[in-house]
């Protein structure tokens, strides 16, 4: 049984007061806050747990490893797929972005082959294939989204072509919650050839991944956003390209032999984790998916969809307040600017009464000076935010226009 109201008891930060206010967070796709069975899971691995993983025959080595390696396996259930040596652990998605494309990208591009992405990309997506396309030469293209935001899909077949050798989309846009078809997307691009990337992030948070299901050949998301901690990210690709894809970094850990003069280098996922990792945020990033497969996708889908529906209708009310992305198909992110009100100004007398929002271009300024803006506001839903959560953010919206009338 899925009851936001019990699930807010366990998280601690969300019962402290900010400034005497009730704690109003509404910036979980920047950052999402932690349940407490995480907080302990990483105390307990740095308190009785710790040591360095894959080298040590002593016990509490082999414990810390047992407890990465399973973690592995937890991230490979969460997302479906069907082998845990696809799950490659990283920094964050950024830097799992930045893997395929320095190693797959590397590999196959070359002048006249074409990487396709939506105009509604994060930085972490659009400046890394950008990058790349002009160190390979190869093209960078975009395709366009209706003007409520919705996904086009005429848009994206047109922009496709035999040259396309990778799309690299977001399953839901960070700025207007947008949710993009997935499957549909892979299944035309693998018709002609081209690889496909999703970035997971905003995704993950709210709808089921099911990697088999989507068929994409690689995806990446971050621990943070999902209710795990900082400094841990997730790639998924397909074993087959994991093992042809060169090494992305070089040192321990990743290596099969060393000699003076050459290197053999060891099978996925190891051949991709060189050096000391991120072992404890590993683990704790196990915990936090441990405890969110304990709720039912649909359930949480179902829920947030009428927490959706009603922030939606409540703000439609507010007089100069435009919500920008108003497709019918999206996720709990409500990008929006009020008349006469700057973000950053806007955002101060929110503080002011407890309700965490985000300011600014959010890591997409493109899609944000496309649509005519230089900075927005955002609120964003978790699997804690309750109607309250709106209601309150509403109050001080209106004593903020009142402020600044």
């Amino acid at each position: 049984m899925f009851d936001a109201y019990e699930i807010r008891k366990d998280f601690p930060s969300l019962g402290q007061l900010i400034d005497g206010k009730r704690n109003t967070y509404l910036d979980t796709a920047a950052s999402a806050q932690k349940p407490l069975t995480v907080l302990k899971r990483i105390e307990k691995a740095y308190k009785d747990e710790y040591a360095n993983v894959h080298r040590g025959s002593y016990r509490l080595s082999e414990l810390a490893t047992e407890n990465y390696e399973s973690s592995r396996e937890i991230v490979a259930k969460f997302i479906h797929a069907t082998n845990k040596n696809e799950v490659i652990f990283t920094r964050n998605a950024t830097e799992g972005i930045n893997l395929v494309a320095a190693t797959f990208g590397w590999q196959n591009l070359k002048p006249g082959d074409e990487v396709l992405l939506s105009v509604a990309e994060h930085h972490a997506n659009l400046v890394t294939w950008q990058q790349w396309c002009l160190r390979t030469g190869a093209t960078l293209k975009y395709f366009d989204l209706d003007e409520d935001g919705s996904f086009n899909w005429e848009n994206f077949a047109n922009a496709l072509n035999s040259k396309t050798k990778i799309v690299a989309v977001t399953a839901m846009s960070n700025v207007l919650g947008t949710i993009f078809p997935v499957k549909k997307i892979c299944q035309a691009a693998h018709a002609i050839g081209a690889k496909v990337l999703i970035d997971a992030c905003q995704f993950a948070v709210h709808k089921k991944i099911d990697v088999t299901e989507f068929d994409c050949d690689f995806l990446a998301f971050s621990g943070h956003k999902l209710y795990g901690p900082t400094g841990i990210g997730v790639l998924y690709a397909k074993y087959d390209l994991l093992k042809d894809m060169p090494p992305y970094q070089f040192g321990g850990d990743m290596i099969e032999h060393v000699y003076y003069d050459k290197t053999s280098f060891a099978l996925p996922p190891a051949k991709f984790e060189a050096g000391t990792p991120a072992i404890v945020q590993a683990i704790g990033l196990g915990e936090a998916l441990r405890y969110l497969m304990q709720f039912d996708f649909e359930d949480i889908e179902k829920y947030e969809q009428a927490l959706i529906d009603y922030t939606t209708q409540i703000l439609a009310q507010i007089p100069e307040l435009k919500i920008v992305g108003t497709a019918q198909n999206k996720g709990g992110v409500f990008s929006f600017a009020v008349k006469n009100i700057h973000p950053q100004d806007l955002a101060f007398v929110l503080g002011k009464e407890g309700v965490a929002v985000r300011t600014g271009h959010f890591c997409a300024e493109p899609i944000v000076r496309k649509l005519g803006y230089t900075s927005l506001t955002r609120a964003s839903l978790g699997i804690y935010s309750v109607k309250e959560d709106i209601d309150v953010f509403v109050k001080a919206l209106y004593k903020a226009k009142e402020f600044f009338r």
